[in-house]
């Protein structure tokens, strides 16, 4: 008899003489179990009964194996890429954060895509991406309701199609690979910074794959492919001086009317990241325990926790914000931030008319929640039509909310401030500020310009 009632426990760690990892499942209420010797062969074991589980495969209830599994596993085929990339997932899951998660899902997908034979009956690609992005991908709780039809059959499919891991050794096959990541749905070319995350995530994965004995080498380096070049330093035409600034948190304010005040109550959070240099995920997470504002002189901000936004399916919370720690920085530790007495006095007026969220953060939705990216950056892109003008509009001119912190360090930087200082106050290195965001403030270049043609003029003034 065979059964659909299946349930797959995490590895047990088991502390004998020589430890060893065990592999729980049930079938229809009957336990079963394999003990492995290392953990990566464990867990090799457990993705592939995962995949039959998620692709529809019945167990049998009195041996506990799917059919696909059914041989001893001394004798069961070389490890198929499906099956591999899931072990990787499931091994990666635990404690990697969410946008380190979604990264991995879309990469494993991109290649799952390509590692696939041709097959009678393949889905479309449309159906394939969703089963691949929404349930193979993601590790997911026990009510979690079982996929539809649709998906089963498609992840059925990829099972039995999916060629086996060491194919990648053919450079052909490495090379479709790769092509595949540094291309968009529409055939296109990607941005060049999600072509080079999609390739971290593979070379991620087939370290593992070295580690866990599948593959010798890294077979992707045997093909002459270059990822392509990402620009490190901000682009200087992003960057407003403190005049545009003030006209952009002006216009802020005049977004969505005074009544609803949707605009109005967003005025400090963007005066924040410019003021404050913060990143909008720090400043999205600032609680008022975290705020130093007196009545008169500079104040300071000490920040603890950011929240950005990446989606429940990621966050294994339910919530579409992250609560995560600093960027570049151990998991409690603080960054204190000085402010100046304009953004001093803005954050006051803000709490005083809006007050604060019930867990004590500075900055919320009209309904009390967290500032979401989506409600921000339409704030944001109507305010930049009412206070720029037509071409500036469509120029790269602050283009994201983001450009306001560029626009901070650039401003400190060219007011002197020690780079070191600028570092610290923004949460980056010294190397990575210098070569990133030390650029002239917009309308710099005819200042350096004046100053040349005096010199050509003769002028020694």
């Amino acid at each position: 008899m065979k059964s659909h009632d299946v349930r797959i426990w995490d590895l047990r760690k088991r502390p004998t003489k020589k430890v060893s990892y065990e592999l729980r499942w049930k079938v229809a209420g009957e336990p079963f179990s394999e003990t492995f010797r290392t953990k990566g062969l464990a867990d090799g074991r457990r993705a592939k009964l995962l995949t039959a589980a998620k692709s529809g495969e019945p167990f049998d209830i009195e041996t506990g194996l799917p059919d696909s599994l059914a041989a001893p596993v001394e004798q069961a085929s070389s490890m198929s890429w499906f099956t591999f990339a899931s072990a990787y997932l499931a091994m990666k899951w635990p404690d990697a954060a969410p946008n380190s998660r979604d990264s991995t899902n879309e990469a494993l997908t991109e290649a799952t895509m390509v590692l696939c034979e041709d097959r009678p009956d393949r889905p479309g690609d449309d159906v394939l991406r969703r089963a691949l992005r929404g349930w193979a991908f993601v590790v997911v709780g026990d009510d979690e309701p079982a996929a539809p039809a649709e998906i089963g059959n498609a992840l059925h499919w990829v099972s039995k199609a999916s060629v086996p891991l060491v194919a990648l050794k053919d450079p052909a096959t490495a090379r479709r690979v790769l092509d595949r990541i540094r291309r968009k749905l529409d055939g296109t070319s990607a941005a060049a910074e999600t072509t080079r995350r999609k390739k971290r995530v593979l070379t991620n994965a087939i370290k593992y794959a070295i580690e866990l004995g599948e593959l010798e080498e890294d077979p992707f380096a045997a093909v002459q492919w270059t990822a392509p070049k990402v620009a490190e330093t901000v682009d200087p035409e992003v960057v407003v001086n403190p005049q545009q600034a003030r006209e952009l948190l002006a216009a802020v304010s005049y977004v969505g009317g005074y009544k609803r005040a949707r605009g109005r109550r967003q005025v400090a959070f963007f005066a924040t990241i410019y003021y404050g240099g913060l990143r909008p995920a720090e400043a999205v997470g600032l609680r008022r325990a975290n705020c130093t504002l007196p009545e008169e002189g500079w104040g300071l901000l000490r920040l603890r926790k950011t929240r950005p936004t990446v989606g429940t399916r990621w966050t294994g919370t339910g919530e579409v914000h992250d609560r995560r720690g600093l960027k570049n920085r151990a998991v409690e530790e603080t960054r204190p931030v000085p402010i100046p007495p304009v953004l001093v006095a803005i954050l006051r007026d803000h709490l005083d008319e809006f007050g604060t969220a019930e867990d004590g953060r500075v900055f919320r939705n009209e309904r009390g929640g967290v500032l979401g990216s989506t409600a921000y950056w339409r704030v944001w892109d109507e305010a930049r039509a009412l206070a720029l003008a037509p071409e500036q509009v469509e120029s790269p001119l602050a283009k994201r909310p983001y450009d306001l912190r560029h626009a901070a360090l650039s401003t400190w930087l060219n007011a002197g401030v020690d780079p070191t200082e600028v570092a610290e106050r923004a949460g980056n290195s010294v190397e990575v500020l210098l070569s990133r965001y030390a650029k002239c403030l917009d309308g710099r270049q005819h200042v350096a310009n004046r100053r040349i043609q005096s010199l050509l003029d003769g002028d020694d003034t």
